[in-house]
């Protein structure tokens, strides 16, 4: 990246850290149960609901205490569960003709990520029926009352139940874009181990690296504060002491309770100190590709802390002590490697390997644009790249078959 360029991205984070005391963060209020549920709607006066959601979730059954809870106060309610792995426009516009035909007082995102991000988009478009999500898109564009907004993950991973941002996907252009602004804090999170206790286990390891994901950016990041760093450390320590556990025994309900609360602490950390490359790459993977989010992030995430060098060796030494995989008397170097290593030998653990298949060289520069377009200037990252030093992440993940076999033509 051009010097320039570089003094303006960090101009940018700079202004924007000093402005963190004074934006309108706040949590969601936890809630432990979809029981509880009824009570709220009903002080809020929200006796029909829409419920967003996809079909998998539907299939497993997982809606079924939520729905009994809502008959049995009386509360109407509709489900669009047709939202995919990366939610489209497609998804957003038939959800919200839902909301409008069935006259709706309140939005549930119930699932995973996806699901949650296409509820914060419906409730965007209904707060501002004027505008298209596309000029939504970026930061505080938003700025109008959300009808009552309540996330219940299903996955222990993307701590979107916590943050200020819906991730959508242009149908057209395939285009992966984040929408930013405090509206779309949900009011309640409902974080509810029994609704995750079906989760397969690959899933339950993909969502719970995405969760780390989300940690370990937030720490190594420019933009930190006290309470963020303590958000990101608790987070990495639950994830490594229940992450394979869940994994191992999907019934294990104190597992399962501890990886929703690992997910929300990595929720809250990087909802005020951002994420980073691994998320910007990611997205476009999604986007291009329909790679689910969270295996995305865990392939990537060892690649790009290694591309960081000894600028993060001091962070990721206390991250290797939270997670346990070194003590205080571990030298600081030996420490941050220790760590990634930690991350690689999970992903082998999970059977995640470090490859992503779909990609095509051809698509690399568009792929290596938008990430450059998502991460900068607004990504407060420890080492900043530009669109061209970006491209390397996506070589290094092309399926090495495919590479041997285009070097022995060659």
């Amino acid at each position: 990246m051009n010097t320039l360029r570089k003094i303006y991205c960090r101009a940018f984070q700079k202004a924007f850290k000093f402005a963190l005391p004074f934006l309108p963060y706040r949590n969601p209020e936890v809630i432990g149960s979809v029981k509880s549920l009824p009570e709220i709607l009903l002080k809020k006066k929200c006796d029909n609901v829409l419920i967003i959601t996809d079909k998998g979730i539907r299939n497993l059954g997982l809606t079924d205490r939520l729905e009994k809870a809502l008959k049995g106060n009386n509360i109407s309610y509709s489900i669009y569960d047709k939202t995919v792995a990366n939610p489209t426009t497609v998804n957003v516009k038939e959800a919200e003709d839902l909301w409008y035909q069935s006259e709706c007082k309140a939005i549930i995102g119930f699932g995973g990520g996806s699901s949650m991000d296409c509820a914060k988009a419906v409730a965007a478009r209904i707060a501002k029926p004027n505008q298209s999500l596309a000029q939504m898109k970026s930061i505080l564009k938003v700025h109008k009352k959300l009808p009552l907004l309540i996330a219940i993950p299903t996955t222990a991973g993307t701590g979107s139940e916590t943050t200020l941002a819906a991730v959508i996907t242009d149908a057209e252009t395939r285009y992966k874009y984040a929408i930013n602004d405090f509206p779309l804090i949900p009011r309640y999170a409902v974080l509810d181990p029994k609704v995750t206790l079906s989760l397969p286990p690959f899933i339950t390891a993909t969502t719970g690296m995405d969760a780390l994901t989300h940690a370990v950016e937030a720490y190594i990041g420019n933009s930190t504060t006290p309470g963020t760093r303590k958000n990101a450390l608790d987070a990495v320590q639950l994830i490594f002491e229940n992450l394979d556990r869940a994994y191992t025994n999907g019934s294990d309900k104190e597992a399962r309770k501890n990886m929703l609360r690992a997910s929300y602490f990595a929720g809250c950390a990087f909802t005020k100190s951002y994420v980073g490359y691994v998320h910007a790459v990611a997205h476009t993977l999604g986007g291009q590709y329909n790679v689910p989010h969270g295996l995305a992030n865990a392939v990537l995430l060892p690649f790009v802390l290694e591309s960081y060098g000894d600028t993060i060796h001091s962070k990721l030494a206390r991250l290797a002590l939270a997670a346990g995989v070194a003590d205080s008397s571990t030298p600081e170097k030996e420490a941050a490697h220790a760590f990634i290593q930690a991350v690689k030998d999970m992903k082998k653990r999970f059977n995640i390997g470090d490859t992503i298949p779909e990609i095509k060289e051809e698509d690399i520069p568009k792929l290596a644009h938008y990430a450059d377009k998502e991460g900068n200037p607004l990504y407060p990252v420890p080492v900043l790249m530009d669109a061209h030093e970006l491209e390397k992440f996506y070589y290094i993940l092309m399926d090495k078959k495919q590479e041997d076999t285009s070097n022995e033509s060659e």
